[in-house]
This record gives structure tokens, C-alpha cells and sequence, in this order.
């Protein structure tokens, strides 16, 4: 059962957790050196950009005051001011543009390495994963959140820390030019921090509201874009339109709010510096007055303030995205913590080559706790015998050769295969001499001779074309307009169902398993076809463990065994002729069908 659906929110308000962005900073460490160089690049920029303030003094107070009194040197001294000024405004454009260019390449490395470490787990997370969870609210933690804390983990990083050190350097030349109206300025501070205090927890919590409900709507628009045909076939267009419209609104409500409040921080700085401005100008000119203190001063002490209040904006958005990033951190560490249940043991070996003999010793298998699928099941399947699985839907088919691959633990008992427990062995060493075709068909994009070669990626054109033949595709792939190359759309919309069977088959088949497992293999092709497959495949099967599940009884009535899988175990084992002589649960599903 699914833990959450597109309409549910993945996790409650969850409290700041510093430790996340502790465990991100892994991924920092990589490029600490270009992190420092950025940083060098970045702290000279800014301390050459403070000069440009004392230059606009000395000109008011100096070079104007000479040029006013008839002094020679006054215009070539403005030019040089002029110069200076200009300079430091091509210096620090072109720092500013090597460290982001620096700091672009950095933050694309770490999404890489992270998306890399979290699509390498999920790789190897088990089936149980994915059934419990919508394709969509996996997809937006490797793309969405991946990209939202890239930008925070390089130029946020190095941005806080700059913006420290410019209040610092700004505080000093604005000490340098009149303590007083540095006074001034500072009597802000315990204005804003006051603002902080009361929104701090107000933005946490809506930015996290935020992020389940952008998680939510592409959940949903992912389940939509996998089911268009159902949705198409059942008219259900506006009835989806109206969910998603529900889920849109929702998302948008969330948002405005969350940016309600992270507006308000450089609403309420704005009101606050422009009041610090006016106090400036009151302050010097009226309280203090002049020639206590220079109109230059003055001036410069404004250009301060506007840049001392500058970073205080930026430092409160950073703690802004800082919490964002928070919050998408937890999601995406909760997914590489996510357990891997189904993996190699500690000791495990490679499992030699095997000859196909199949063990279930009172093998025990629940999907969710306490609803047991298979009880005490034993059975033993010799090399090259065919077996055929039949039973009601649900009954546990597909769930004995989901164990026999290990796609899941068993809950008690043990599965061997040539004497070997299979929870013993490297999973990579055990499927790779399987052969497995599921009943989902699914066709890459690419060509079609790229899908039969998923399946042994060093097959010749030869080996491909030998195993199409095999399973009755090669003739429906020669009539295509480009044969074996081509081109399929993903989930290969552009051929029948029965036909992305045949390639699938044959992808399988090329593997040259020991053991081969066949899902309903047969169920989208035609009667005719099929007849054609089967005298093709009785000639693979031998010499192979074959476990064929079929609903069509006419397709497994040569096997060598046929099980009867119902009330959690195998009510019935024997060969067609056996069972029906027995005139039990299989007599009476093939008379059924008769």
C-alpha cells in the first residue's frame, strides 16, 4: 500500500535540522579550492567597490572647493578622481565576473555528484520502494530539489560569509568618515533583528508547505502523463483538469503566502533605511551641522548606509533560501537514507554457473506485515524442467518468481538455487544468468536493435536478429520503415502491444539465461502468432529452468510441471494430464475455459 498519494503531504512541520546541511557540506569540501578562490575574487571586489564612496568625498570636499577658488590643478585632479572611480567599477565587474563563472562551474559539479550518489541508490533501492510511492514525488527530489540547493551550497555559502566580512569592511570606513552618524546608521539594527525574530518560523513553516505542495502537483502530473490513454478512453479530461486545478490552486496559495512573508524582510530594510537616510541627513545638518561635519561626509555616509544595508538584505534572503534548502536537503538524504532491504550480504559470493535447479524450502512472504501471500510453500524444480504457474489473480505467481529473482526478502524459509541460498550470493552474479520478462513490456527510446541488446550489450547483429527470429519478431521488424534501427518513443507507443512483447522476448532471450521467467509473456499476442512462438520456444526451453505464468491454459499444457498456486501455497502439482485426472482446482479453471 502506497504511503502517500499525490493529495497527501509527504511529512508534517518538521523542526530545522542543521545536521542536513552539515552532511551537504561532504559535497563542498570538493571544491574547496575553487570555493576559496571565488572567495578571494569576491572579498577584493567588494573592498575595491568601498572606495568609491571616499573618492565621492574627496571630489565634494576637495576637488570642487579648488576648482571654486581658481586653482589650476583642480580639473586635472577631478579627471584622476574620475579615473579611480571608474576603475574601481571595472575592477570589481570583472572579479565579480571570473568568480561567478568559477562558482557556475562549482555548483554544477555538486549537482552532479549529488544527483549521481541519489540516482545510484535508487538504482539499487528494491521494488517495495516503488510500489509504495507516486513516480512523481521521486522524480522532484532528484530534479527539482537537486537544483534548488546547488546555487545555496556554492555562491550562498560564500555570499554569507562575504556579506559578514563587507559589513565589517563597510563599518570601518563608514567609522573612518564620522563615528557619529556610524551611530546613526547602526541604531537600525535592533529594528530589523526584531523583524527576523518574528518571521523566522513563520517562513520555515510556509516554505515547507510549499515544497509539499509542488511535490504533490507533480506527483499527480506525472500519474496523468503515464495515463493519458485511460484518461482519453474513459473522457475523463475535465474531471483530471478539475483535480489539477485543485492542486495548482492549492500550490499557488501556499506560495503567495510564502512570499508574502519573505517580502515583507526587504519591505520592512527599505522602510528602515530610508528612515536611517533621513536621519542622516538631519542628524548632520541640523543636530551636528556644518563645519562640524563636511557635506562630503555626509554624502559618503549615505552611500554607506545604502551599501551597509545592502548586505543585511542579502544575508536575510540567504537565510531564506538557507532554510528552503533545509528542507529540500531532508528530502533528498531521506531518500538516499532510504533502507535497501534486498542487497548483498556481508559475505556474499559469487554464485557459480548454474544448471537450473530451483529450491523452495518453507518459504513464508508477506508484501505488508501480518497479510501473508505464501505460507510454508516447498516445491523443487529439477535443471531444464519446465514449469507452469496457474491460479486466480492474486494468489501469488508472480510473487514466487519475483523471490526466485530476489526482488524481495522472504519473510522466513529459503530459496536455493543449485544448492546455493540465494540471500548468500551476489544479486548481480544471480540475475545475471536469469532471464526475466515481467508483464509490463516496457521499450526504451532508441532503436529497436538498442532494446533486444539491453538485454546482452555486447550482441552482434547477428545474435539480434537470431532471437527475433526466434520469437516471431523479426518479420514484423524487417516491414518497419527503418528495420531493426528504428527509432522508438519511450514506452515504444509506436507498436502494438503484442509486438513490444515480441521485442521484449527477445530481449530476454538473448541474455542466454539458465533460468527463464515469463510473465504472461504470451498474453498481447495473437492466437496465430502465438502458435508460431511456441514451436520456436519449445526449442529454447530445452536445456533450460523455465517458469512460465500464463492465464491461457493452451500455452503451458507441455510444460513438464504445472502448479496450482491458491490459499497462500501450491494446492495442486502435477503434469495436465495429472491434474485433470484429479478433477481439483485446475480441472475445474480449464474446463472453464473450454
Amino acid at each position: 500500500m502506497a504511503r502517500n498519494k499525490f493529495d497527501i503531504d509527504e511529512t508534517l512541520e518538521t523542526p530545522f535540522n542543521f545536521a542536513h546541511f552539515k552532511r551537504a557540506l561532504v559535497y563542498v569540501k570538493r571544491y574547496k579550492w575553487k570555493m576559496i578562490t571565488a572567495f578571494i575574487l569576491s572579498a577584493v571586489s567588494a573592498v575595491v567597490a568601498l572606495f568609491a564612496p571616499l573618492i565621492t568625498k574627496e571630489v565634494v570636499d576637495t576637488a570642487i572647493p579648488m576648482g571654486m577658488n581658481g586653482d589650476e590643478k583642480a580639473v586635472p585632479y577631478i579627471v584622476l578622481l574620475s579615473g579611480l572611480f571608474l576603475l574601481t567599477i571595472i575592477v570589481s565587474v570583472i572579479l565579480g565576473n571570473i568568480r561567478q563563472r568559477i562558482m557556475t562551474k562549482a555548483g554544477q559539479m555538486i549537482i552532479y555528484d549529488i544527483r549521481k550518489d541519489l540516482f545510484r541508490h535508487l538504482q539499487e533501492l528494491p521494488f517495495q520502494y516503488y510500489d509504495d510511492r507516486p513516480q512523481g514525488k521521486i522524480l522532484v527530489r532528484v530534479v527539482n530539489y537537486v537544483n534548488n540547493v546547488s546555487d545555496m551550497l556554492t555562491n550562498g555559502i560564500i555570499n554569507f560569509v562575504l556579506e559578514i566580512f563587507n559589513l565589517m569592511f563597510i563599518a570601518i570606513f563608514m567609522f573612518m568618515v564620522d563615528v557619529r552618524l556610524s551611530l546613526v546608521i547602526f541604531a537600525g539594527i535592533p529594528v530589523f533583528i526584531l523583524v527576523m525574530v518574528i518571521l523566522k518560523n513563520k517562513q520555515r513553516r510556509a516554505w515547507q508547505q510549499v515544497s509539499n505542495k509542488n511535490s504533490n502537483q507533480t506527483a499527480y502530473l506525472a500519474e496523468s502523463i503515464n495515463c493519458i490513454r485511460v484518461t482519453q478512453s474513459f473522457a475523463r479530461e475535465n474531471e483530471n483538469l478539475g483535480i489539477f486545478r485543485r492542486l495548482s490552486t492549492a500550490y499557488r496559495k501556499v506560495w503567495m503566502k510564502a512570499v508574502t512573508i519573505t517580502h515583507f524582510i526587504p519591505f520592512s530594510v527599505d522602510n528602515i533605511r530610508a528612515t536611517i537616510d533621513s536621519a542622516i541627513y538631519f542628524v548632520g545638518l541640523l543636530v551636528i551641522g556644518f563645519p562640524a561635519v563636511s557635506l562630503g561626509s555626509i554624502l559618503a555616509m549615505s552611500n554607506y548606509s545604502s551599501r551597509f544595508w545592502q548586505p543585511i538584505i542579502n544575508i536575510a534572503n540567504l537565510y531564506n533560501n538557507f532554510i528552503n534548502t533545509i528542507a529540500y536537503l531532508e528530502r533528498i538524504f531521506e531518500t538516499m537514507d532510504e533502507p535497501v532491504p534486498v542487497k548483498n550480504a556481508e559475505d556474499a559470493y559469487e554464485l557459480p554457473e548454474i544448471t537450473g535447479k530451483v529450491e523452495f524450502k518453507n518459504v513464508t512472504f508477506a508484501y505488508e506485515e501480518g497479510k501473508n501471500i505464501l505460507e510454508n510453500v516447498s516445491f523443487t524444480v529439477n535443471p531444464g524442467e519446465s514449469v507452469a504457474l496457474v491460479g486466480p489473480t492474486g494468489a501469488g505467481k508472480t510473487t514466487i518468481i519475483n523471490l526466485i529473482s530476489r526482488f524481495y526478502n522472504i519473510n522466513d524459509g529459503a530459496v536455493y538455487i543449485d544448492g546455493h541460498d540465494i540471500s548468500k550470493v551476489t544479486l548481480h552474479s544471480l540475475r545475471e544468468q536469469m532471464g526475466i520478462m515481467l508483464q509490463d513490456s516496457f521499450i526504451f527510446s532508441g532503436t529497436i536493435e538498442n532494446n533486444i541488446r539491453y538485454g546482452k550489450l555486447d550482441a552482434t547483429e547477428e545474435e539480434i536478429i537470431k532471437a527475433s527470429q526466434t520469437v516471431c519478431a523479426h518479420n514484423f521488424i524487417e516491414g518497419l520503415e527503418n528495420g531493426y534501427q528504428t527509432e522508438m518513443s519511450e514506452g515504444g507507443s509506436q507498436l502494438s502491444g503484442g509486438q513490444r512483447q515480441l521485442v521484449s522476448f527477445a530481449r530476454t532471450l538473448i541474455s542466454d539465461p539458465k533460468i527463464l521467467i515469463l510473465d504472461e509473456a504470451t498474453s498481447s499476442i495473437d492466437a496465430k502468432t502465438e502458435k508460431e512462438l511456441q514451436t520456436g520456444l519449445n526449442e529454447l526451453l530445452k536445456g533450460r529452468t523455465s517458469f512460465i505464468i500464463a492465464h491461457r491454459l493452451s500455452t503451458i499444457r507441455n510444460c513438464d510441471k504445472i502448479m496450482f498456486i491458491n490459499n497462500k501455497g501450491i494446492t495442486e502439482a502435477g503434469t495436465h494430464e495429472e491434474l485433470l485426472a484429479k478433477k481439483g482446482d485446475y480441472y475445474n479453471l480449464y474446463m472453464a475455459q473450454k
